[in-house]
């Protein structure tokens, strides 16, 4: 914002009711053709639309205080492009938990990303994860309780196996952990630069960022073990059920083993409706 206004009015600051539509349309044209501050991400579409919404709040704040006497925003339509984050199919996710790692950071790494495809838990809560989020559930079995980070969603999902599994090899790490976490989780830049160099190893070809750990817990663990839609939305925290459509993504496994079933019992119902057929002698079918 900054630089776009250095830019544009040739100074460091500008007043809040200079903020109109002209000037919302001309940010956005600078964020298209600016220098990154980073090579290495460039800004593509969603990622302007994202630097907008953030100022959307801020106008919308010096609405309310009546800073301003317009909304800026009022004839601007956000667009953002639909995007698809990758998953691990059955396949990678095995591989990952497998491989034989002899660096000790990337080992961790691994573990913690592991642990998020079995919980669906995103990078903040795994960090976050403590001794007490741990609990017997209904079913006198270990459940996490958390609430999300961002909504403060209440989340209950009861532990898997391969989860409770890498919490049991972290015990001993967890009591020395003065904070008393329950994984030793490093930074969010770290885990997914690790997990770059462990998708290497592994030779998955895909763009591995811990997200792509719940899009794995939705698409893979869960909804291809049919596990119902329902269900997922409450494990993973959401309020709305649309939200989970974009991450329980309905693979071709799944059509192909759902289409299976089908044409077995169509088979079933097929072989019952003719099984009461005979021929009269006489070319013709008539019931017994």
């Amino acid at each position: 914002m900054l630089r776009f206004i250095k830019s544009e009015y040739k100074c460091d600051d500008i007043y809040l009711t200079q903020i109109d539509y002209t000037f919302i349309v001309k940010f956005e044209d600078y964020l298209r053709d600016c220098k990154t501050l980073k090579r290495s991400q460039p800004l593509n579409n969603n990622g302007r639309m994202k630097h907008l919404e953030r100022l959307k709040k801020f106008t919308t704040l010096a609405l309310k205080h009546r800073w301003i006497k317009s909304n800026p925003f009022a004839l601007y339509q956000l667009k953002y492009e639909d995007f698809d984050c990758p998953f691990l199919e059955e396949n990678e996710l095995k591989t990952i938990s497998s491989i034989v790692l002899v660096d000790e950071s990337l080992s961790i790494v691994r573990d913690v990303f592991v642990f998020s495809c079995y919980t669906g838990l995103c990078y903040i809560e795994v960090k976050n994860l403590k001794n007490g989020d741990v609990v017997n559930g209904i079913d006198k079995e270990e459940w996490i309780m958390v609430r999300r980070q961002k909504s403060k969603t209440p989340v209950k999902l009861p532990l898997l196996e391969q989860a409770k599994q890498i919490l049991e090899k972290y015990e001993e790490v967890s009591h020395n952990l003065k904070s008393n976490k329950l994984l030793p989780v490093f930074s969010d830049q770290k885990i997914n630069k690790y997990l770059k160099e462990i998708a290497k190893l592994c030779k998955i070809n895909k763009n591995l960022t811990f997200h792509v750990a719940r899009h794995t817990f939705a698409t893979t663990v869960t909804l291809l073990n049919d596990v119902p839609i329902e269900t997922v939305s409450k494990m993973l925290g959401h309020t709305k059920l649309s939200t989970t459509q974009k991450y329980a993504r309905v693979v071709e496994q799944k059509i192909s083993r759902d289409m299976c079933n089908l044409k077995s019992k169509l088979k079933k119902t097929k072989s019952k409706s003719t099984s009461g057929e005979i021929s009269n002698g006489n070319g013709h079918l008539r019931i017994v």
